[in-house]
């Protein structure tokens, strides 16, 4: 059996028995493939069953030195290898002993890093650029602020069709990871934009896709992403922007403002509750506003005049270590 007959009989298969989505089929078939190019280059071709650890250790190196794969990427690969052959074991084209992911050493976890947000400036310069006399700039100016209002993923906004809005009642529904389901409401802003840019190009079937592109199609998360990006360089925005930046901004806005960290979860459409914590974080001027109100800076002047020409312990040198 070969690379072809296992890769389409674990996609097939045993992902779509999981009732994983096409997106996602697709990417861990595209990972599989890479893969079976990079066995076929340097390990003469050699079937599935005849892979060990050894491989794959020179495989993640390959990602790393070669290909120039981070953490993130390089994880994502080998966890979808691990799920890969723990399939083939599991529906008996493969022994046990035969895995050669059965006792691979555990990678190194991605460091853990702060989202990166829009300024409130740079972000009114984006939602002002799109202009109001086509339809297409009506169009972008909807995209951006359903982006930035409600903090949707691309592929969320992609595939909204004309039946989840319903800007009568500002609400939408949008289909997130897994299949599931979520209401969001709207703010007026944002209901007004889509408002706009529906009554420029006319009503459609409930089946419809929302946004289309210049050939009345839906719009990919490809063509999603495209549109930020020029709209923040025509904006003159110095870094790079795309929709997930925006999402992160909705999401630390809403903490800012004092929202329940469950009631952002709920906006996000996140299943487990470590994800969204990350926006339980504090900006450089939140850190300097803390440090600036301390009372140490009061209190310390009130000491000093109470006990004059002495210094505070705080204020003292470090001692120095005995040799």
């Amino acid at each position: 059996m070969n690379w072809e007959y296992w890769i389409c009989v674990y996609t097939k298969t045993h992902c779509t028995a999981r009732g994983l989505r096409a997106t996602t089929i697709a990417a861990y078939k595209a990972a599989l493939e890479q893969l079976r190019r990079y066995v076929a280059e340097h390990q003469d071709d050699i079937a599935p069953e005849a892979v060990t650890a050894r491989t794959m250790l020179e495989y993640v190196n390959h990602l790393r030195d070669e290909r120039g794969n981070g953490d993130s990427s390089v994880n994502r690969t080998v966890t979808i290898v691990k799920n890969f052959f723990r399939a083939m074991v599991a529906m008996g084209y493969l022994d046990y002993g035969q895995n050669p992911m059965a006792h691979f050493p555990k990678m190194k976890g991605k460091p853990r890093k702060l989202p990166r947000t829009i300024s409130d400036e740079d972000l009114g310069r984006m939602l002002h650029q799109p202009p109001t006399n086509t339809i297409l700039g009506l169009r972008d100016r909807a995209l951006l602020a359903l982006l930035a209002g409600t903090g949707v993923r691309a592929s969320e906004c992609a595939n909204l069709e004309e039946g989840d809005v319903d800007l009568s009642e500002c609400t939408l529904r949008v289909c997130g990871k897994g299949g599931h389901e979520r209401a969001l409401k709207m703010h007026d802003r944002v209901a007004d934009a889509m408002r706009a840019y529906r009554n420029a190009r006319g009503m459609h079937a409930s089946s419809s896709p929302f946004f289309l592109s210049r050939t009345k199609k839906a719009m990919s998360r490809g063509a999603v992403y495209e549109r930020v990006r020029t709209i923040a360089r025509r904006a003159r925005i110095e870094r790079p922007a795309s929709p997930h930046q925006l999402r992160h901004t909705f999401a630390t806005q809403l903490v800012k403002s004092g929202a329940n960290i469950q009631v952002v979860r709920e906006c996000l459409g996140h299943r487990c509750i470590s994800s969204t914590q990350i926006y339980l974080h504090v900006t450089a001027h939140d850190l300097k506003v803390a440090a600036s109100t301390h009372p140490i800076g009061r209190l310390a002047p009130i000491v000093e005049s109470l006990v004059p020409k002495t210094k505070l312990p705080f204020q003292l040198p470090p001692a120095r270590r005995r040799a």
